[in-house]
């Protein structure tokens, strides 16, 4: 219960910015030339504890695939609810993903990370990808990923 409760304050944070102090955050994903087919990635938050608190961002249409995101899928039991009316394409190699989200202040400075599993098909899966304390001081210094992402920023 609780989790969806935190949930639900992320989610309310992300869509109502009146009802909860709101900051607008822009992510950038910049992809390496990895020579696939477009990745699906999914972005999302959790606590200092490492429990998922919800999510922010899918990049990629066909829920089929979904699995493969396999730490999202771990975290939320692959329920697509949690993604209603946050779906976008799949980010293509060498490419950008660049999105504008209102989350909520409380998430900076508070021991929370914005992780991003990434999957490609016919190519190995990357969970955690990217995994970045949400911080003002991180704000505008690019992350490395792992395999697909060649860097990753938020600004605000």
């Amino acid at each position: 219960m609780k989790t969806l409760l935190s949930a639900l304050a992320l989610t309310t944070a992300l869509t109502v910015p009146a009802l909860a102090i709101a900051k607008p955050v822009t992510l950038t994903a910049n992809m390496n030339q990895y020579g696939g087919d477009g990745a699906y990635l999914a972005l999302y938050v959790t606590d200092a504890n490492g429990t998922y608190m919800g999510s922010l961002w899918m990049a990629g249409g066909k829920s089929k695939y979904y699995e493969h995101l396999s730490d999202w899928y771990r975290a939320t039991g692959g329920n697509t609810a949690e993604i209603n009316g946050i779906t976008g394409a799949s980010v293509g190699a060498g490419r950008e993903l660049k999105i504008t989200l209102d989350l909520a202040h409380a998430l900076f400075d508070a021991g929370y990370e914005l992780h991003i599993d990434v999957s490609v098909e016919d190519m190995r899966d990357s969970p955690s990808e990217v995994v970045v304390p949400l911080t003002t001081a991180g704000a505008g210094q690019p992350t490395t990923g792992r395999r697909y992402i060649r860097d990753f920023t938020y600004d605000m």
